[in-house]
């Protein structure tokens, strides 16, 4: 399989129903920039090895919250998470953990979008 298939396949793994809008959000305005998120993100960085997916989206809800400001894709990775397997008490015992690095209103943020999510999921 090239980089790209093993992206798509990657992206259905993480995403679920999801990964079709993914995968098709881009592609009218910046069909490069969404091959290169398949092909880099999906496609090499997530098939890496050493850690599994649940590792993986735990460290990307952490990278994200600590970031601000990009709700939409703390949204997605947030039910990624789900969909790989992390509980709602570990994804929010995660972002707890991050107070002493990054701040309560980051983690409030972060912990008010897991809400949605979560409600959402019910």
């Amino acid at each position: 399989m090239n980089k790209k298939e093993i992206g798509l396949e990657n992206l259905a793994k993480i995403d679920g129903a999801a990964a079709k809008p993914v995968e098709e959000a881009l592609k009218d305005i910046a069909p490069d920039l969404n091959d290169m998120m398949i092909k880099f993100a999906f496609g090499t960085i997530y098939n890496r090895g050493v850690l599994d997916f649940k590792q993986r989206e735990m460290i990307t809800i952490t990278s994200l919250l600590s970031q601000g400001g990009l709700e939409n894709q703390l949204r997605v990775h947030i039910q990624a998470s789900l969909n790989v397997g992390l509980t709602q008490e570990e994804i929010v015992e995660t972002f707890i953990h991050c107070i002493p690095y990054v701040g309560f209103p980051k983690v409030l943020n972060a912990i008010f979008i897991a809400k949605e999510i979560f409600t959402d999921e019910k």
